[in-house]
């Protein structure tokens, strides 16, 4: 009995030792060690650009081959360029009111259905869609994926998606340094400019875990060879210009002896 005593003594100092330890630390600090640290990757986008859709359909999809989202924590943010009014609450988007309808759908499949898995698929169907300028069929991605369609719905007829995009402009602006244009493609803190198609290089370079996806070996030191850049129009869209202004400026800054 008293050998059964002593051990909840014992018990009861280390639970009280704890604690304390708890109380003068803050709590938030404290975090076990991972063997297999994600590495964070955000995409600063808008639906109508069509550099955004390109990278999101053509590169962005390759996070789910061979295993390599198992080492990536993808954020999305569908707002871009987009301005805001003095009201502080009315959109402006650069490629028009149906690149802030798709936007704001967007932004609702996120809500309605947090998980990567869910909601990928169908941001990668719509801009699908933009890629081939099929855009106003975006429902059907409802169909081909049997989702139910009705989260999103209220979402849009609600004023839950005017927060979730005002929420998202925020974000957006909070960006440091800013983002200059868009796709606006970030990895591990650090914003990659216009190398963001090379963005798995980053992403296997950033990554310290012990779980190293095959598809990473090509990007190691001795093994990966840059690409050389061959010149071209940077493909962005930027800030503060619209569709046929950008256009127009990417013509009049266009270099014929890079093609010759």
């Amino acid at each position: 009995m008293a050998s059964m005593q002593s051990k909840l003594v014992l018990v009861l100092l280390c639970y009280v030792f704890l604690l304390s330890f708890a109380s003068s630390s803050d709590i938030s600090e404290i975090s076990l060690p991972s063997s297999s640290p994600k590495v964070s990757v955000g995409l600063y986008y808008e639906s109508l650009c069509p550099y955004c859709s390109s990278f999101i359909v053509n590169h962005l999809a390759k996070l789910f081959e061979d295993d390599l989202i198992s080492i990536v924590d993808l954020h999305l943010s569908p707002w871009g360029n987009t301005k805001l009014r003095p009201d502080n609450v009315t959109a402006v988007c650069q490629h028009g009111a149906f690149e802030c309808l798709l936007d704001t759908v967007e932004a609702c499949a996120i809500d309605a259905w947090p998980k990567l898995s869910d909601h990928f698929p169908f941001i990668f169907c719509v801009e699908s869609l933009v890629t081939e300028h099929k855009y106003e069929k975006w429902e059907t991605c409802y169909e081909k994926l049997n989702l139910n369609s009705k989260p999103v719905a209220d979402c849009l007829s609600s004023e839950l998606g005017n927060k979730l995009e005002l929420h998202y402009a925020a974000e957006t602006k909070a960006l440091e340094p800013p983002h200059k244009y868009v796709p606006w493609v970030v990895v591990d803190g650090q914003p990659l400019y216009e190398d963001y198609e090379n963005y798995i290089s980053y992403i296997c370079k950033a990554y310290k875990g012990n779980k190293v996806p095959g598809v990473c070996a090509k990007y190691s030191a001795g093994n990966f060879i840059h690409t050389v850049k061959l010149k071209r129009f940077p493909l962005v869209c930027r800030k503060g210009v619209n569709k046929m202004l950008d256009v127009l400026e990417r013509i009049k800054n266009f270099d014929i002896t890079g093609l010759l």
